[in-house]
């Protein structure tokens, strides 16, 4: 007698990630012998590949800026994704300029090249009350603070899109400290239900602050949690910008197709402390992060590309340049103090404002006329 499996098992199957993260390079930067789940995604071509090793250089840079822009004051918090380049620029190259990024804290690279405006990228950190770049016309929701509530977003905005016959594809972030919210389980409820145009990306950098991934998910990985919904998922070497860019782009081009959200878990780390208040010596050990800088993926994919004659010297020394040239600007610009308006604490709450507020702003402003000295 013959058994067949019920259809819904094989459905499921194909759903299911790899055993092993999808790796093209090797830590040293040397194509992968194992290839591991390389044959099933397309090798980027070398100009993209190039753009993307362009993208991480201007990235760390920014990234270093802006965490020494925090030391002297000018922002209030900043949450580095030193290490984390290849998600972050692989987020912003698979997407069209119509699609759009959903970003977390601590994705102010993939936003940078998403092509915003770096000063209004970091309004938000500095403590202003508005997150600095329109929304709308980058098509780059504000960076969200609350664990998993933009993939609830991003999920009814790619449905919504759909539904006016429009191929746009939301990228939503997060990591791995989301996926134990229930607003994550319900944007992958939701999206797999409605087949919303949707890509998942959990960058899990290993810690949710100061707890380490053991202690928040027995699952054999993030990404077979999309199993329950119904949908597709894969783990990537986060630390290989190739396999970052291929996965990325399959999983996008899924998503435009029409055949519903795609979850993908990204195996990468977070070099720096969780933000600038935090200790990381706390509660992981030097021997890891040191394991983790050996991985380095811009290193990785700079060997690769100069084994593959794409770049030298020239234009790694080049592209060093410019990126020391936007720091500067970036520090210029970050420098020169900008007018507070107290009345913005009131304008905006209510379209109408309510008598509560018309009676605290009249307050303020006489405590302000009060500690304003007579010329």
């Amino acid at each position: 007698m013959t058994v067949v499996d019920p259809p819904n098992i094989r459905r499921y199957e194909r759903l299911l990630p790899g055993e092993r993260p999808v790796r093209f390079l090797e830590p040293d930067g040397k194509p992968s012998e194992s290839c591991d789940g390389a044959d099933r995604y397309s090798l980027p071509d070398r100009d993209r590949l190039v753009d993307m090793y362009r993208g991480m250089v201007l990235g760390r840079r920014f990234d270093r800026q802006a965490t020494a822009l925090t030391k002297q004051g000018r922002l209030a918090v900043y949450p580095s994704s030193r290490g984390q380049e290849a998600c972050q620029i692989a987020a912003a190259l698979c997407l069209r300029s119509s699609d759009w990024l959903f970003p977390t804290y601590r994705d102010a690279v993939a936003l940078t090249a998403r092509g915003v405006d770096p000063v209004e990228v970091l309004t938000l950190l500095a403590g202003d009350w508005h997150c600095g770049y329109d929304p709308v016309a980058t098509r780059c929701a504000p960076q969200c603070t609350p664990l998993a509530t933009q993939l609830l977003h991003a999920a009814g905005l790619a449905y919504g899109e759909a539904r006016q016959g429009r191929d746009t594809v939301a990228l939503a972030l997060c990591g791995d400290g989301a996926t134990s919210e229930g607003d994550f389980h319900e944007a992958l409820n939701f999206a797999a239900v409605f087949g919303a145009p949707v890509v998942f990306l959990v960058q899990n950098n290993g810690f949710a602050i100061s707890v380490p991934l053991a202690r928040q998910s027995v699952a054999p990985s993030l990404a077979h949690k999309g199993i329950g919904y119904g949908i597709a998922g894969e783990q990537v070497d986060g630390n290989d910008p190739i396999a970052m860019l291929a996965v990325l782009d399959e999983a996008v081009r899924y998503a435009r197709a029409g055949r519903g959200p795609y979850l993908i878990e990204a195996h990468t780390y977070r070099i720096d402390a969780h933000t600038n208040a935090d200790d990381a010596t706390r509660y992981r050990a030097e021997d890891e992060v040191r394991e983790w800088l050996a991985r380095d993926p811009l290193s990785r994919l700079e060997t690769y590309l100069r084994e593959l004659g794409a770049i030298d010297d020239d234009f790694v020394s080049a592209v060093a340049a410019t990126a020391e040239d936007e720091a500067a600007t970036l520090r210029r610009r970050m420098n020169v103090d900008r007018p507070a308006d107290p009345d913005e604490l009131f304008r905006h709450v209510f379209a109408e404002p309510t008598p509560q507020l018309r009676e605290q702003l009249t307050q303020m402003r006489a405590e302000q006329a009060a500690q304003t000295p007579e010329d």
